[in-house]
């Protein structure tokens, strides 16, 4: 522990507090495990008020890092440095950035309200325990600098999951649970793989470093088929995380079957992990191996979001529907992410958190009405607008939102990622558009079957959504409005590390930014654009002119 206190010591970016913030960020919910899990099994209630108070402090904690956060800097800040071993050389390392910056906030605001709307009904002290425990794994996969850490952050979220949704799920929740396992652990092999022999394959050797930094500036060292050969080991285990179509099948069981809290978490926070994987270890580690294979990812990219959104349509289950959207939804994010252009790139990391707040609530509100009727059956329900106003007026703004209707959260980043795509992989992004016509279909086919019509015996007496209920959806609906109507708190924050990615990605392959992606609507003579096309990313693209373009053309 004396370790962890004397972290700030290593630190050496921008904005580092006189105390290792990060590492109290990531170690609160561990403490906070420990504590619910020396409470008495006699007194439930204790577990679940010590569960939600650090939660709550983790949560005050992100909302510290965010403060702190200085806007304009493009690199890592609050970085935590404490050596583990000397050689190989692995470190305690965590570092936030603008790609990072908002999912750690997102966790923190997630967790609290998870516990508190949706609790267990049994076993609260071991529900409460697990949930901790894979808030602190999101975290540190979040923050992790050091590839070795990385992967042991990645791995322990598997295990409080799979708990979850064996031990309080619903139906078939053993074979969901071991599928979701057995999916992750299959991706998560290889990677483990990658991790190691890139380390070493890197030394050539020389010391052994597992520090992501130093791997991702010496770019030299590996061969380009060998880079390409790891990159794929990493891409496997993020692409069944995301997931990526076809290794996909196990989210809408595992989602389906989960308690509410593990849905909740599950869309909002752990999806991301693999579309977060991608950004730091995919285009950020191996820059030449992610644009040479991106022409493959957008295209799987495109066909999870039309093949997602017409699986949701046929779903009979209201929960499944919203399953399955969530593989729509996170194929957008993977074809902002491998367009490498800036404007997509912002829009894959604000549509990060876009999904995370409207489908962490769709997945909250239904489990509200399954509490209230045990069916999440679409056709036993029926006019519950009638009974429930104030639910279906919330229910419509959360649809709306996952829509991407304009003025909510989910415009912002679908439009980022459509235009930003457009530039580079014009035909994908036509098609993909249709899948946003799609989304409208499903879920407001869905909203119409459920909330419209006359309510029948079973239907008349449900209850409208509660105060409590009402407090828990606040913040998320609060969310969902600001996002949509003031992205630039949050863009402003994100675009300088997008740039100096899309640089490191251009300075190391053959990718080349559209001129209009960085000029706007300039006219920018074709023998200028050959002579970009030539020069070094950094030469080119740096602070300036170009820049401030690029930031207006984000907002």
């Amino acid at each position: 522990m004396n370790a962890f206190l004397l972290a700030s010591e290593g630190g050496h970016a921008a904005a580092n507090p006189s105390w290792p913030l990060l590492s109290f960020l990531v170690l609160t919910p561990v403490v906070g495990a420990l504590v619910v899990a020396m409470v008495s099994k006699r007194r439930p209630e204790l577990a679940k008020q010590a569960a939600v108070l650090f939660s709550l402090v983790t949560g005050a904690l992100a909302i510290g890092v965010v403060v702190l956060f200085k806007k304009h800097v493009p690199g890592f800040q609050l970085v935590d440095d404490v050596q583990w071993l000397k050689n190989p050389d692995i470190s305690w390392k965590l570092g936030v950035d603008g790609i990072s910056l908002w999912m750690v906030a997102l966790t923190g605001i997630l967790f609290p309200i998870a516990m508190l709307g949706a609790p267990p009904h049994d076993e609260e002290k071991s529900f409460y325990a697990w949930l901790l425990v894979l808030e602190a794994g999101c975290l540190g996969a979040f923050l992790a600098l050091d590839t070795f850490l990385f992967f042991v952050f990645f791995e322990i979220v598997l295990v409080p999951m799979y708990f979850l949704i064996s031990g309080w799920g619903y139906g078939e929740r053993k074979y969901a649970a071991t599928k979701f396992f057995l999916y992750t652990m299959f991706g998560s092999a290889f990677m483990l793989v990658g991790t190691v022999a890139l380390s070493y394959l890197h030394a050539k050797g020389g010391p052994v470093t597992f520090d992501l930094q130093t791997l991702a500036n010496e770019q030299g060292v590996l061969a380009q088929g060998t880079a390409r050969w790891l990159f794929i080991s990493f891409a496997i285990a993020f692409a069944v995380k995301v997931p990526i179509f076809p290794v996909h099948t196990w989210l809408p069981d595992a989602h389906t079957q989960a308690p509410t809290a593990g849905s909740v978490i599950l869309a909002g926070v752990m999806l991301k992990l693999g579309t977060y994987g991608f950004l730091r270890f995919g285009l950020y580690l191996f820059p030449e191996a992610s644009a040479w294979a991106a022409p493959v990812m957008v295209t799987l990219g495109v066909i999870g979001i039309i093949y997602g959104a017409i699986c949701a349509t046929m779903q009979k289950d209201l929960k499944r529907l919203v399953a399955y959207s969530s593989v729509a939804h996170m194929g957008f994010i993977v074809l902002g992410i491998f367009a490498i252009t800036r404007q997509a790139l912002d829009g894959s990391v604000l549509q990060m958190v876009n999904h995370g707040v409207s489908t962490g609530a769709l997945f909250l509100l239904v489990g509200f009405i399954y509490e209230r009727r045990h069916t999440r059956e679409i056709a036993e329900l029926k006019g519950l607008q009638k009974p429930a106003p104030k639910m279906a007026a919330v229910f419509t703004l959360v649809m709306l939102s996952s829509i991407g209707l304009p003025g909510l959260n989910g415009f912002v980043g679908e439009f980022l990622i459509l235009i930003g795509s457009f530039l580079t992989v014009r035909w994908w992004a036509v098609v993909a558009v249709v899948g946003v016509i799609l989304a409208a279909l499903y879920l407001l086919w869905a909203y119409q079957r459920v909330f419209h019509g006359e309510p029948d015996e079973a239907n008349k007496s449900f209850k409208d959504i509660n105060f409590t209920e009402g407090l828990v959806m606040a913040p998320l609906l609060f969310l969902i409005v600001f996002m949509g109507l003031f992205p630039k708190p949050f863009l402003e924050r994100i675009e300088p590390s997008v740039i100096k990615l899309v640089h490191h990605v251009e300075a190391n392959s053959d990718h080349r930014e559209p001129s209009v992606s960085t000029r706007g609507d300039e006219v920018v003579p074709e023998s200028e654009r050959r002579s970009e096309a030539d020069a070094t990313a950094e030469g080119e693209h740096g602070t300036g002119h170009g820049d401030e373009h690029g930031s207006e053309e984000g907002e």
